[in-house]
């Protein structure tokens, strides 16, 4: 399986920045609007989204959360969140390779020595990778072996996201004499690791998902970033921050995919089209049980936006506070996070399931797509399930206890 093939040499300094550089949200609106012509088209394909990544890289957008002066966008976590929900709203699952790849791109700043970080960073930039992997716990997790060189990697990492066109990969591999967990880095292209598209998902499935195996790959003491020990004398506040981070990715995707079917549904309802069916329901703009729906739904989605607009202020004091962050305030960041993820899973499920009773029978047809919204959240929404941070809403609230540190890819 091939990758993305990134341009064999450092980008000119309009390739790095991008066009609009200064206004990103701008680059995001124009991208999405893109990846919107053809979303039905090329979701039903089901290609690995070489093009799409093609796409975000002649954008700017890959690079946008690596400092300028390291040939970057020099853009902030808000930023980046609003780019991956105006993207998510076109198409979920470039939302979610996206979104997969800033968290990913981001983690050396969490991991590593800050000299490390930049040369990761300057590399990334320079070379406009897109990253793939995950964090995320395993049960048969990867192993990391010491040798005379250095480290071996082995093991089977499945369904990861971006890992089919990815450029880079940063998984979390277990160090076979301490089992420590440490986020390392690694080139796909290297001849001991093996790519398979078997994901094989009904739903983000231009998410470029698939299985890594890794046969004693070689890996440098600079390829690996650093510890993912949950144990407070090793985490810091800071690091530990991440989770919130790269879980608030997840909160846009949901809300981003929820707003794009109800503007979808409702440009379809404005345009005159009514289901074939007519008892169920008639479709119109005046009809009394769309504009119910139409405005719960509405409700729903709101809500979860302003819970989001919340823990992203949060976030963004958590990591303008740097190293006098405290793990009390981590806490408190970290539930806000996960009061926003119950509430953007919800509002992404019924907004997606629902928008199709509004638009009736119609919406079954493969030609308008409407269902992909569904799947995409769906499937989502399966990986990134919201039960346990419920409880960690709850726990927080009765007892004070502090949400356990979660990576979520």
């Amino acid at each position: 399986m091939g990758v993305a093939i990134a341009p064999s040499g450092p980008a000119s300094e309009s390739d790095r920045t991008g066009p609009g550089r200064a206004n990103w949200p701008l680059v995001a609106r124009e991208t999405a609007d893109d990846l919107a012509t053809d979303a039905v088209a090329r979701e039903q394909a089901g290609k690995a989204p070489f093009d799409e990544v093609s796409r975000l890289r002649e954008s700017g957008l890959l690079t946008l959360l690596i400092p300028a002066e390291l040939g970057g966008g020099g853009a902030d976590w808000p930023t980046a969140y609003a780019v991956v929900r105006e993207v998510a709203a076109a198409d979920g699952a470039i939302g979610q390779l996206l979104g997969c790849h800033y968290f990913l791109s981001w983690s050396a700043r969490f991991f590593t020595e800050p000299s490390l970080a930049t040369q990761v960073e300057q590399q990334s930039a320079a070379e406009r990778w897109c990253w793939g992997g995950g964090f995320a716990r395993r049960e048969s997790p990867l192993t990391l072996a010491r040798t005379a060189a250095g480290y071996v990697l082995d093991g089977r990492q499945s369904y990861a996201t971006g890992v089919l066109v990815a450029d880079r990969l940063a998984v979390r591999a277990v160090r076979a004499d301490t089992g420590e967990p440490l986020a390392v880095v690694v080139d796909p292209a290297r001849h001991s690791v093996g790519i398979d598209g078997d994901a094989d998902t009904f739903g983000q499935r231009l998410a470029a998902g698939g299985s890594v195996e890794f046969d004693a790959v070689p890996v440098s003491a600079e390829d690996v970033l650093g510890s993912l020990s949950e144990d407070e004398d090793v985490l810091s506040p800071l690091a530990a921050l991440v989770s919130p981070v790269g879980r608030l990715l997840s909160v846009q995707l949901c809300l981003g995919m929820a707003e794009g079917v109800l503007d979808e549904a409702r440009e379809y309802s404005r345009a005159g089209h009514s289901p074939w069916h007519p008892a169920w329901p008639v479709g119109s703009p005046q009809d009394p049980h769309v504009l119910s729906v139409y405005g719960e739904l509405t409700l729903l989605t709101r809500s979860a936006s302003a819970l989001a607009d919340q823990a992203l202020v949060a976030v963004h004091g958590g990591l303008a506070r740097g190293e006098d962050l405290t793990y009390d305030e981590y806490a408190e960041v970290s539930v806000l996070v996960a009061m926003a993820e119950a509430a953007a899973s919800r509002a992404a499920q019924e907004s997606t399931s629902r928008a199709l009773d509004i638009i009736g029978t119609r919406s079954a047809s493969s030609r308008l797509g409407f269902d992909r919204f569904w799947r995409n959240a769906r499937t989502h929404t399966l990986y990134e399930p919201v039960t346990h941070r419920l409880r960690d809403i709850g726990d927080y609230f009765l007892n004070g206890a502090h949400p356990p540190f979660v990576l979520p890819v």
